[in-house]
């Protein structure tokens, strides 16, 4: 059972959690407990690191932000030892749960589960922070934002559970995000692939990696809610899933900028030179479109980049304009990517026809598109997000 920062966030939250966690127990299930930090814990001790200093060690930092979860475990125990519960926290280290990587982003290579089952042998609740690990040279490591659950779905495959419970403020996954549209319903069932591709979207009931790592390893994951006692949505394999939708879901981002360079030359090796000096900065590339000339001599390159890596991509491209001898740059830092996902549409024809057909209706420009077997995906002007999304979930029957 894995309980994210909202559900631990203050004293009555995690009292809550604990009575979550004896309800569990009392109907027969040996518990492992994994906590991230109280909310807004973790985002205070990065605000004193940079009132320390400007380039705070990447070692220390990882020190410094592993103590939020160290808390809420002892907390968490504490109020399963009020309720006279048998509890025991044990940190990363204790265990150990080894890593391996660069600090601040490290992964988890193996875990002892020796003393963890020992514990649960003896009927105890076992509280784990997530988040963390110990690296190989016996230093505290964190595995990245959003660590938390990725530290679940290891304990859940290395102890063989029976499944892992994501705990959070929502009451599960929904088509899309109740925020912009109030016809959301929850889903009861999605697969791996399907939820893969709404984390990877911005839905953040799970993050994407843990998604991938639960799929790799046939984890079934239940994302249920904290403050409700209300059936959640069960992430598993899509063969144990049967669709009565075409699409399940539709999600979305708010964080996207897209670039074009018109009349760049088409010969071999001109988009490795676009390409290259941006992985080199670390610039992450997701939408492609490439559009040729009739003639064959010329050729249209657009990409979509984070916005915050917006006017650092303006300025290498400007750098290759003499080599790339490209006609123009066009940017546009206001864009949105909007996905309809469904593993539905492997057998159902015309998902794509009825999806451009429903924003042009709307007067929607779609600015680029992508796809893949179970979703597609199309660029669009961000001032019109909400207007597509409610009219996509409309016209695939996500309303009813």
């Amino acid at each position: 059972m894995k309980f994210g920062g909202t559900s631990v966030g203050d004293i009555e939250r995690i009292k809550n959690i604990a009575q979550i966690i004896k309800k569990s127990q009392s109907n027969g299930n040996k518990i492992v407990a994994v906590v991230s930090a109280m909310s807004g814990v973790t985002n205070d001790l990065l605000k004193k690191a940079n009132e320390i200093s400007s380039n705070f060690s990447d070692e220390e930092l990882d020190l410094l932000l592993s103590t939020g979860e160290q808390v809420t475990s002892a907390l968490l125990s504490g109020a399963l030892l009020d309720l006279k519960i048998n509890s025991k926290s044990l940190m990363s280290w204790q265990i150990p749960i080894v890593t391996q990587g660069d600090h601040k982003n490290s992964r988890i290579i193996f875990v002892n589960t020796k003393k963890i089952k020992k514990f649960l042998d003896q009927n105890y609740v076992v509280v784990i922070p997530g988040f963390q690990g110990i690296s190989e040279n016996m230093n505290i490591s964190t595995i990245g934002r959003g660590g938390s659950d990725a530290t679940a779905v290891a304990l859940a495959k290395c102890l063989n559970a029976q499944h892992c419970e994501i705990y959070t403020d929502v009451d599960g996954v929904f088509t899309t995000n109740p925020e912009i549209n109030v016809k959301a319903k929850k889903i009861d069932k999605i697969s791996y692939e399907e939820m893969l591709e709404m984390a990877s979207l911005g839905a953040k009931v799970m993050q994407s990696s843990s998604v991938q790592s639960a799929m790799l390893n046939e984890i079934e994951v239940y994302v249920k809610s904290s403050f409700k006692d209300v059936k959640g949505t069960k992430i598993l394999n899509q063969n144990k899933i049967s669709y009565d939708k075409v699409i399940t879901g539709i999600a979305y981002t708010l964080d996207d900028s897209k670039i074009t360079l018109q009349g760049v030359k088409d010969k071999p090796g001109v988009a490795s030179s676009i390409f290259k000096p941006l992985y080199e900065k670390n610039i992450i590339v997701d939408m492609i479109v490439q559009n040729i000339s009739a003639d064959n001599l010329k050729t249209d390159v657009t990409f979509t980049v984070k916005r915050s890596d917006f006017n650092k991509t303006i300025d290498i491209m400007n750098t290759l304009k003499s080599d790339l001898n490209f006609e123009k740059l066009i940017s546009n830092n206001k864009v949105s990517k909007l996905s309809v996902i469904g593993a539905g549409m492997i057998t159902f024809p015309g998902v794509a026809y009825k999806m451009f057909d429903a924003l042009s209706k709307k007067n929607i420009n779609i600015l680029a598109i992508t796809t893949s077997e179970i979703k597609i995906s199309v660029l669009i002007d961000e001032i019109n997000i909400q207007n597509a999304v409610s009219t996509l979930h409309n016209v695939f029957d996500l309303d009813q």
